[in-house]
């Protein structure tokens, strides 16, 4: 089997919210997410989907996935999709860097090897654990009664762990942590994302002025080195996100006993290859894990799925299912929330079909 043409489509997915605000005055209303198939010459098709939470959150934007396939794909075609160590082997001789213009063709590769085999992807990855995966809810940044508001409101559709959006004006900070905390109930969970947004005294301050609220803290400076220096003086259990973006991160941040939970992202660290080397390594070393991506519809929900669903549960903070947040399907099949949870596929591959009728014409051909 071989690789024969590789197509990239966008599709728009505007917010049921409206918006979606994060720190540093950061929002967006309609995200821009490509959608990846990879063809074969016996005719079985892969699709994976990649989607940046905007240029001013990662180094990815939306139009780099489209340009970096029009320079990446013609080093791919030819190469047996099933082969995943030696295509991301090859992806990485072909382009330094840009781990989220491979993750499609990863995740696009996985499905076909699933195809190709009978298998959901989540067996090929280690096996299915449990029934389903608990999900969080992300609650964008508004005011501390908006925010305690609709944490409310999504508590009842069944949701238990929420990841707030903080990362602003410390004071209002503070209080949005109190507002949302007073709305829980036994067995929930609340994180306070700051998304980089805190300098490191404001961070220091939040902790102590909220010490006796149980939350964790996400991320709540830029550098990992502040974010230490926060960690170090922080009593609540701490999550790192933004600075792992690689095997040799997870490892220094392990021996520094930088975090408690680490939040890995798929198109961050190049696909469901690469993140299942680091989730096992997770696994290994003991710590839980956020497993996610940075935004998607229903592909990305899928992959997320598979890779959620083969982590053993013990080791399964949380996920979610960025499909829900969306008003636009891009496939049928995907995973659908259920009372604050999703499963896998039991279809072979990702157990998705892409809807062409909303992907339209390819922005990119090669092959």
């Amino acid at each position: 089997m071989k690789i024969s043409r590789i197509l990239a489509y966008r599709v728009d997915l505007p917010l049921h919210e409206t918006t979606y605000k994060w720190s540093g005055g950061k929002s967006v209303t309609v995200f821009d997410s490509t959608i990846i198939a990879v063809e074969t010459d016996t005719g079985l098709v892969g699709y994976g989907e990649v989607c940046p939470l905007g240029p001013f959150y990662l180094p990815a934007y939306a139009e780099g996935v489209r340009a970096g396939l029009r320079e990446l794909g013609p080093h791919l075609l030819g190469e047996d999709p099933r082969q995943l160590a030696k295509l991301n082997h090859r992806m990485d001789a072909a382009l330094k860097g840009h781990p989220y213009v491979k993750s499609g063709i990863d995740i696009a590769c996985w499905d076909i090897l699933g195809k190709s085999t009978g298998m959901p992807v989540c067996e090929l990855m280690g096996g299915r654990y449990g029934e389903s995966i608990r999900l969080y809810r992300a609650i964008s940044q508004e005011s501390p009664d908006e925010m305690a508001a609709k944490v409310a409101g999504y508590r009842a559709e069944g949701y238990t762990r929420f990841q707030l959006k903080v990362g602003g004006d410390p004071d209002v900070d503070i209080a949005r942590i109190f507002a949302v905390a007073a709305q829980l109930q036994s067995g929930d969970r609340l994180v306070a994302d700051a998304n980089t947004g805190w300098v490191q005294h404001e961070a220091v301050r939040i902790a102590k002025a909220v010490r006796d609220v149980d939350v964790y803290i996400e991320q709540p400076c830029l550098t990992y080195e502040e974010c230490l220096a926060v960690r170090r003086q922080c009593p609540h259990p701490f999550v790192l996100d933004e600075n792992i973006d690689s095997l040799d991160m997870l490892v220094r941040a392990k021996s520094d006993l930088a975090m408690d939970v680490v939040n890995l992202k798929i198109s961050k660290l190049g696909g469901l290859t690469k993140i299942k080397q680091a989730r096992d390594l997770c696994v290994t070393m003991g710590i839980a894990m956020t497993l996610e991506d940075s935004w998607g519809g229903d592909i990305t929900t899928a992959a997320i799925a598979h890779l959620a669903h083969s982590t053993p549960e013990e080791f399964r903070f949380t996920s979610t299912d960025f499909n829900s947040y969306v008003t636009v399907s891009n496939a049928d099949g995907a995973p659908q929330r259920k009372n604050g949870f999703m499963a896998a596929s039991s279809a072979p591959g990702l157990g998705i079909s892409p809807r062409m009728d909303v992907l339209g014409t390819p922005l990119v051909v090669v092959g």
